[in-house]
Order: C-alpha cells, then structure tokens, then sequence
C-alpha cells in the first residue's frame, strides 16, 4: 500500500500502509532495500537532513497494534540505516497527518484542525508559517521551484500553492477513473503519484500503483 513517496539521490523511498516499513526502490522500480520502522498508519515520507521523516497518522486499520503504537498522529524522524526511531514529536493541530515534505531545512505538513499546510522548523519544530488549503482530502506534499503542489486524494486532485502566500498557481484534475492520489514526490520536474489502494471506498480501482503524471 504505498501511501508517501520520496526520490532522494537516485532512490525511491515509500511509506507502505500495510506493513509500516520503508520500501526503497532504484530507478527501474526494484526494491534495494526495506527499512523497518515504528510508524504507525504511515502516510507520507520525506528524506532530509541526514534523517528520513515519516507522517504517523494515528491509530492502524491495515494491521493489529504492536507494543509500541499508542494511536497518536506525529511526525517520526528516523535513522535512515537502522530505521530506529531518532526524534518525534506531535502535530501542531492535534490531528491526523498525511503529507509531509522537506524543505531547506524545515517540514512541510498537512493539518486538518483546519485544513491547511503548515510549515515547521526542522530543528526546534516550531511553526514557523501556517496557510489555509480548502481542500477535501489533503494528502502528499511536493515541493518545486515556485511552490508546493499538494494532492486531494477525494477529488482526484493536486494543486500548487505559493509557498509564500498560499495562492493557487496551478492544478492538474486527474480523470475519474484514474488513481487517488496519495503520495506525491517530485523529480526532473516530473511529479510521480502513488494510489495506496487504502481505505477502500466507491470509485476505487482496486489495486495499488505507483505512477508519473503526464500533462
């Protein structure tokens, strides 16, 4: 259930849902390597700083709980050898958590209380910028030159935001039948989807993928 998505010198980094570990791909798709972690319902991922940081979003639905889960939406910063849980801490609104994306030193992240993108310092975690995005279901975070392009699972949707002012600069509707959106990475300016195939709702096509939008 690939549900974030991060390339990352070469590599692919994937937040599996179903398993709450770290799939590292190379660039023909094949897995290199899995990092075991103590994410918990992982939904997004980014690398940065030394760490790979992963979006916990509360309790699991994909699996039974394990000793160390307590249902708690955070960001997890993990060692990116061992997998080893380095730092946490909660998110700034108390709700749940699906993107997350570095950035020069600090996190992008989606909140739901309300909804919008909220920047924090990847060092002290402070907010350090916070932006409405009226968006349905707020899912994976990519960041480009000129702005952040944030993807609506629900809607079938992403759309780019100026990062300084938080106004639409762009959107790409995907078709109805196509996938829902929920990790989203980006590379050579290219954006890269994943559809996790997780919940399973109305309209889905019933099985998981990992993909490139073409404009």
């Amino acid at each position: 259930m690939p549900n974030g998505l991060q390339w990352f010198d070469n590599e692919l980094f994937v937040m599996d849902q179903l398993t709450d570990d770290i799939f590292v791909l190379d660039e023909t798709g094949k897995v290199k390597r899995i990092i075991r972690t103590e994410t918990e319902n992982g939904s997004g991922i980014t690398v940065g700083g030394g760490s790979v940081w992963t979006a916990c979003n509360g309790k699991a639905n994909a699996h039974p709980p394990r000793p160390y889960d307590n249902h708690v939406s955070k960001v997890r910063k993990l060692d990116p050898c061992t997998g080893d849980t380095i730092d946490f801490f909660l998110t700034p609104d108390g709700g749940g958590i699906h993107g997350i994306e570095w950035d020069n030193g600090n996190i992008w992240l989606t909140a739901f209380n309300p909804k919008s993108l909220i920047l924090v310092d990847g060092g002290t975690y402070d907010v350090l910028q916070k932006f409405p995005c009226d968006l349905t279901v707020l899912h994976g975070l990519a960041r480009d030159d000129t702005g952040i392009w944030c993807a609506d699972r629900a809607e079938k949707l992403i759309v780019k935001f100026d990062v300084s002012t938080g106004k639409e600069l762009d959107r790409i509707l995907l078709p109805k039948d196509g996938p829902d959106p929920h990790g989203l990475t980006i590379r050579n300016q290219q954006l890269w989807y994943s559809d996790a195939n997780f919940p399973i709702t109305d309209g889905m096509r019933g099985y998981p993928e990992i993909g490139t939008i073409q404009r």
